[in-house]
């Protein structure tokens, strides 16, 4: 998320000149400082706290494989380092074609780091950790870009870095999607690409941006693009404004980003090529599915689900998509009024101004949808073809998390303003006018106050909620004692049943997660290239995995026939499959059944049916 800086020879909020120069850099954090962190870690523990419950059984209950996918990528960090594997790709899911991690949502620039703390701990251990640390890093980081950059009242920068943190759009993400919570080198970046012009340091500071960049590839790459075009229109909103300073500072600008980007290229070069190239690598989404996924008007002015005032039952009418733009209409209105009050002596507001239109604007999607009612009104995307490479697979809705990040710096701004960092110095009085000061004096005693509650009443209602959990079965005896050890040999895989997809099979996924991933399993949940090189999500059905989901959605077996059984003994040998395990499961029996009829009978071994296909699949 950006958070918008000016030129420090420019004062953000009021724009005077330097001859009043920033505070200087404090050598430790300030009492203040640790206060604020203390905080958001303690507000970071709370938002996760249903699943420390009971860490090891408890997932997301609103996205529930997402929420295991992640747990088995923190696995996968751990066994990448563990046995020394590229961890670019990897076999233990989708066997035997495998994974490009690169292509994925693999976050490897958390779970490699962690894989210590992960073998120490344990996936579940250090999923509900991790989420709430990076929760309260984005806070932290954005606090400090704010207080040492924009503005004077370390309170101000508390609610930003607050908001930025724990934005209603960001805690939607954390129900499962870790990788869009992890933020905290956003504002490091955006810090670092307004300050290209400072001359005599193009050099530093293009290879500490070309560093910061480079990190932020290996955790989320959609957030680092959406920084990018956030950082863009404010480098472009400042030169219009400022067109003198912007060609004085142009050419040392264009020195230090070349620097930052070649840097940045030859450190991501090979895995950027992989991600693209690479074995299971695809061409943008079959259908270009996320396109339509754009924000409904109603939504900007709604209460999001995961907040103190929000209400599940709004979901069923515009919760169709991401929750990025739910900021109720307290703050709506509030954001109204600090931009008409701001802008005419705040250039960061200005700025603000032309990021809070742009990108809502963008994130509309390519029709327009009010209260859940899609409209003949063609939105923005209407117009961009699906095609178009790095766009193709982005969410238009997430376009939107901009426009959180400009809330954010707004309401330090704001917060700064009232509380005097930006007050405009108080016109002279008229000769005569001995009531002046005083009225002046009356004015800013009860503004303060008001302002301070305007803002405490547009983000109190935004306030987290725990994010929901859900129990989850833990796996099979059999298989966290390792009893399956002497039936699946090296390069051979063990089949789970039903087959972990993106539809089906959560606690089957669980079971690689859980064990190490010390045996590779068919299917998973994933992005991968279909027969045109496509991505789709999970791997292409194969003729058992269809008859093992469809009967799963009907409750019965089909009838089986010589043909259905070939196809069975085909399948695992192309799975390489030694054994065949169901565990307990709602639909145990049909699908008991199901199999026996496709490969013969099961032995009961500890708490699993089990199906030795080696002699089947030699």
């Amino acid at each position: 998320m950006a958070v918008p800086v000016v030129d420090p020879s420019l004062n953000p909020v009021s724009e005077r000149v330097a001859a009043e120069p920033p505070p200087r850099p404090r050598r430790r954090p300030a009492r203040a400082d640790v206060l604020a962190i203390g905080a958001y870690a303690l507000l970071g523990v709370f938002v996760c706290l249903n699943y420390w419950v009971d860490v090891q059984n408890r997932v997301s209950s609103h996205l529930p494989t997402d929420h295991s996918w992640f747990e088995w990528l923190f696995q996968h960090g751990a066994y990448s380092l563990r046995h020394l594997e590229n961890p670019l790709f990897t076999t233990r899911q989708n066997a035997p074609d495998g994974v490009n991690m690169m292509a994925n949502t693999s976050l490897l620039g958390v779970t490699l780091p962690l894989a210590p703390l992960t073998m120490l701990l344990g996936p579940q251990v250090m999923y509900a950790l991790y989420l709430g640390a990076a929760l309260a890093a984005t806070a932290g980081t954005s606090y400090w870009a704010l207080s040492r950059h924009l503005v004077r009242s370390r309170a101000a920068a508390f609610v930003g870095g607050a908001f930025l943190g724990f934005a209603p759009g960001i805690v939607h993400h954390a129900n499962g999607q870790p990788n869009f919570v992890s933020n905290f080198l956003l504002p490091l970046i955006v810090v670092r690409v307004l300050r290209l012009g400072e001359p005599g340091r193009w050099r530093r500071n293009g290879v500490v941006l070309g560093l910061l960049v480079a990190y932020q590839i290996f955790i989320n790459e959609e957030m680092l693009l959406l920084t990018a075009l956030a950082c863009l229109v404010v480098v472009v909103a400042y030169a219009i404004q400022r067109p003198a300073r912007a060609r004085a500072v142009a050419g040392t600008f264009a020195a230090a980003l070349g620097v930052g980007g070649g840097l940045a290229l030859l450190l991501t070069g090979y895995p950027i090529w992989f991600q693209f190239n690479g074995p299971q690598s695809y061409r943008g989404l079959q259908g270009g599915v996320f396109h339509s996924w754009g924000e409904d008007l109603a939504a900007f002015v709604t209460f999001a689900r995961d907040t103190v005032a929000g209400d599940e039952a709004v979901e069923r009418t515009i919760g169709l998509t991401e929750q990025n733009t739910w900021f109720g209409w307290p703050l709506v209105l509030l954001s109204v009024v600090a931009l008409v009050l701001l802008v005419r002596r705040s250039l960061a507001a200005r700025i603000l101004a032309v990021l809070v239109v742009v990108f809502s604007v963008a994130a509309i999607g390519p029709t327009v949808r009010v209260n859940g009612v899609v409209t003949d009104t063609d939105g923005p995307w209407s117009y961009i073809p699906d095609d178009v490479p790095l766009v193709e697979m982005m969410m238009p809705t997430r376009l939107a998390l901009v426009v959180v990040a400009a809330v954010g710096v707004l309401l330090a701004l704001a917060w700064d303003a009232v509380a005097g960092g930006g007050r405009p110095p108080v016109p002279a009085p008229r000769a005569g006018d001995d009531a002046a000061p005083a009225a002046a004096g009356r004015r800013s005693r009860w503004l303060r106050p008001v302002g301070y509650a305007a803002i405490a009443l547009a983000v109190l209602p935004l306030f987290p909620r725990p994010l929901p959990a859900q129990p989850v079965d833990p796996p099979p005896h059999f298989i966290s004692s390792g009893g399956w050890r002497p039936y699946v040999p090296a390069g051979r895989t063990l089949v789970p049943v039903p087959i972990p997809s993106n539809v089906h099979g959560l606690p089957t996924l669980r079971w690689s997660a859980l064990t190490g991933q010390e045996f590779p399993v068919p299917g998973g949940y994933f992005i991968g290239p279909n027969e045109l090189g496509e991505g789709v999500f999970g791997a292409p059905n194969r003729p058992t995995s269809t008859l093992i989901y469809a009967t799963m959605d009907t409750g019965s077996v089909p009838a089986l026939t010589d043909e259905n059984r070939r196809q069975a003994v085909e399948d695992l040998r192309y799975w390489k499959a030694s054994v065949v395990v169901l565990g307990a499961h709602p639909r145990e029996a049909v699908l008991r059944e199901l199999m026996t009829g496709l490969i013969g009978p099961p032995r009961r071994v500890d708490d699993v049916w089990l199906w030795d296909v080696r002699p089947l699949v030699p």
